[in-house]
């Protein structure tokens, strides 16, 4: 007797009955091309893991060329470098962020010229380099972070690390018009190939901790240090657009959203504002929340991974920042 079935025009389970179906109607895909590396370089003689970040380290000068290179190998085009400061060159004023025989400068040479065609963008801000871990001159009088006044040495801090062969400068500060500043600057030294990745839209989120750890910019250990005076309120979505704007009219070459995850709508509402590229930044809580699940045994840290990289691609982003690109990039298993 034959089986009864409904009557129906449409059968949606169609087009999810095997994976070769599956990938062929896939609506968003996900390429080891679209995903950026972030990486923390100390000035010591190896490299060490991040307590809170397992997996993931702060490589000494050699072991960092090391690691350039592999993932350069393995298809990844551009890394963003993260310095880890010793306290005693650290100061009130940034001042080693200046310093062009610092670390950072000195791998940026580095890389260019063992690892000459991976993109290498930089980090402008001097919260790793402050003594009180803001992303700027703290300004006593007014208790907060002294805006223009940051701006200046941003703008110096940008232009030195371009002359030093950087592709990208990334002012993740949340300055009012350091982008403009920046753009004036590289451009007036002759440095117009030098593009500008702003974080447009940076939120003060509670998922930077194991970052903070990472490169020592928390001003004690187990207190929160308070950004809200410069960095976006997570409540508002329309002044994320108005940041977004603003940078893209000062002459950003690639807007960002940080954190990614639990920002997606951001990422939505600002690809539909914008036709530049738009980047985002899986942070280190977003990380290390997924490989603290994995190693609970609570879930598959591989999978995860993958559902949130392809969610922040499927918001809207066209490039990722995310700690999980070096482990994606050496698993030839790993199915994006």
């Amino acid at each position: 007797m034959k089986e009864k079935q409904l009557e129906l025009l449409r059968r949606p389970r169609r087009l999810r009955a095997t994976r070769q179906v599956r990938s062929l109607v896939a609506e968003t895909r996900l390429d080891i091309a679209d995903l950026i590396c972030p990486l923390f370089v100390h000035e010591k003689e190896s490299k060490e893991e991040i307590p809170s970040m397992p997996g993931i380290y702060r490589y000494s000068l050699e072991s960092l060329l090391e690691e350039c290179a592999l993932l350069n190998e393995k298809g990844i085009n551009a890394v963003a470098l993260f310095p880890c400061v010793p306290r005693e060159k650290k100061d009130n004023f940034g001042s080693y962020a200046l310093n062009p025989e610092g670390i950072i400068p000195r791998a940026v040479e580095a890389i260019k010229k063992e690892v000459s065609d991976l993109l290498v963008i930089t980090d402008v801000a001097l919260d790793p380099y402050t003594l009180h871990g803001h992303d700027g001159l703290w300004n006593e009088k007014i208790k907060d972070v002294d805006n223009d006044a940051t701006v200046e040495i941003l703008v110096q801090m940008a232009v030195m690390l371009a002359q030093k062969g950087a592709d990208f400068v990334a002012p993740s500060d949340m300055m009012d018009g350091r982008v403009g500043a920046i753009r004036k600057a590289l451009d007036s030294e002759g440095l117009s190939k030098t593009s500008i990745l702003a974080y447009s839209a940076k939120f003060a989120s509670a998922f930077y901790g194991p970052f903070r750890d990472a490169v020592g910019s928390g001003k004690q250990k187990g207190i929160y240090l308070d950004k809200k005076t410069y960095q976006l309120n997570p409540s508002n979505s329309r002044e994320a657009c108005l940041e977004a704007m603003l940078d893209e009219k000062e002459g950003a070459d690639i807007l960002m959203v940080k954190p990614a995850g639990p920002y997606l709508d951001i990422i939505h509402r600002i690809r539909q504002k914008t036709l530049l590229p738009l980047a985002a930044y899986q942070v280190s809580g977003e990380y290390a929340s997924i490989i603290a699940a994995g190693l609970k045994g609570w879930i598959d840290p591989k999978q995860a991974a993958l559902e949130s990289l392809l969610a922040i691609k499927r918001a809207g982003a066209d490039i990722i920042i995310t700690y999980f690109a070096g482990s994606l990039a050496r698993d030839p298993f790993f199915n994006f």
